[in-house]
């Protein structure tokens, strides 16, 4: 009896040991930073390399003499459709934040329009579809009215990678491209090679 009691006191004091040392465990450090800073911690692709690239590639696409040249001949905006951009790196790169950037960028510059894209359009179809059924004949939306694009934007991501050692570049190669949807002329080409980073890992000793 003496032994179980003892086994039972060892085991409960383990359990306040346990949740005291739980409770003045030192804090998770978390500080707020600026969404600008340009923060760089593994050398991989991140929110500062997506900023730049945008940036410079939106500029380029504005300007396009291919944009300017339908304006003036139609009098209206060209009607974009954000394709693919492919990730053609090593690494894992969510590619749709590319084609956000350029989409927000693009309509902001009032310069072109949009439509929804390939993946978007399925939910707004099956909304109008519904409508058919379950809406009013004054409010639901017609079938067979969607725009058609006139333009395609599409790109890639790359990597080139040159190491020695525990020494390393990583250059990423971005471009993007308008192709007129109806005769697949392209119509705009851009590329940025301006993210090239020397990175620098610590040597282990065995």
């Amino acid at each position: 009896m003496k032994k179980i009691s003892f086994f039972v006191l060892t085991l409960i004091s383990a359990f306040f040991v346990s949740c005291a040392s739980t409770s003045t465990a030192a804090p998770v450090g978390v500080t707020r930073i600026d969404a600008n800073t340009t923060t760089d911690l593994s050398g991989y692709w991140n929110d500062t390399d997506v900023r730049i690239v945008a940036e410079n590639l939106v500029s380029q696409c504005v300007n396009a003499p291919a944009i300017a040249a339908f304006n003036n001949a139609r009098k209206t905006q060209p009607v974009v459709i954000v394709g693919t951009f492919r990730n053609q790196s090593d690494e894992h790169i969510d590619t749709t934040i590319i084609s956000q950037k350029f989409e927000t960028a693009l309509i902001n510059s009032g310069k072109v329009a949009f439509v929804a894209s390939s993946s978007e359009r399925g939910e707004v179809r099956e909304e109008r579809n519904d409508q058919q059924i379950n809406s009013s004949e004054e409010t639901a939306k017609s079938l067979g009215n969607e725009t058609g694009a006139d333009f395609m934007l599409i790109g890639a991501v790359k990597t080139i990678i040159d190491s020695a050692g525990n020494e390393s570049t990583r250059t990423y190669y971005v471009t993007a491209q308008l192709i007129d949807i109806e005769t697949n002329r392209k119509l705009w080409m851009g590329e940025d090679s301006s993210i090239k980073k020397y990175i620098k890992r610590p040597s282990y000793r065995k």
